[in-house]
Parts: structure tokens; sequence; C-alpha cells
């Protein structure tokens, strides 16, 4: 069985002396907490947007939603997101 992690935390300067705060969210498949295969820095002024597409997402699959392997994204909604 696969261990998923899905981590967040919070950056203060992720691109250095100045840069804007950051929630960095991380994903691992094999369940390495502190070294996720896959990051993405989410700005603080777009988290409730992020917030929004979950939730939609959430709504549409539920908990127990398992993403067979030939799954085709979702199409783009350019009625969510941020600037």
């Amino acid at each position: 069985m696969q261990v998923r992690i899905v981590s967040a935390a919070h950056i203060d300067e992720p691109y250095g002396e100045g840069s804007e705060p950051v929630v960095s969210i991380g994903v691992d498949l094999h369940g390495k907490l502190l070294d996720p295969e896959w990051k993405v820095h989410i700005p603080y002024e777009n988290i409730d947007d992020l917030i929004e597409a979950l939730e939609i997402a959430r709504e549409r699959f539920g908990k127990e939603y398992i993403v067979d392997e030939n799954a085709i994204p979702l199409p783009f909604d350019e009625s969510i997101g941020g600037d």
C-alpha cells in the first residue's frame, strides 16, 4: 500500500530576503514527510481561491474518491482562481 503524505508549511521568505511569505504544500507518494516529491508555493493572497477550489473538488468527488490511473483532469474553469 502506498503511503501518501500531503503537508503544508509557512515559509517566510521563500525566494530570498524581502520576498513575500507563502504556504508551501508538499505531496509525497512514498511517505517522506520532510522531502516531498512535489511542492507548490501558494501566496497568501490566493489562499481563499485555493480553499474554494478544494471545496468544489470535495463536493464533486468526496473524501472516498480514488483516482483511476486513466482519469482525465477536470476542465479548466475560468471563474475559479486568483490574479
